[in-house]
């Protein structure tokens, strides 16, 4: 699964999410109120706090559909580097 880190990260963007829910894997994030505001802004903090970069095969909608998928092409992205 993912680390503190990254949970916390994403929690920061999901307004509908509350503090004492579980953050599942499936977790459709739009539905927590991840807009597209929300997912640029996300995706900025992800790169700097794994100092990484997201490139174009990456920036998609399904990247950021749930935290498993965004977890994976993460972790993708950073045995890449």
């Amino acid at each position: 699964m993912w680390d503190e880190r990254f949970e916390e990260s994403v929690r920061r963007f999901l307004p509908y999410l509350p503090a004492d829910e579980e953050l599942v894997a499936d977790a459709p994030l739009r539905d927590f109120g991840l807009d597209s505001l929300a997912t640029v802004d996300l995706l900025s903090v992800l790169e700097d706090a794994y100092d990484v970069r997201f490139y174009d095969e990456a920036l998609s909608l399904a990247t950021f559909e749930t935290p498993e998928t965004l977890w994976k092409t993460l972790s993708r992205i950073r045995t890449e580097a």
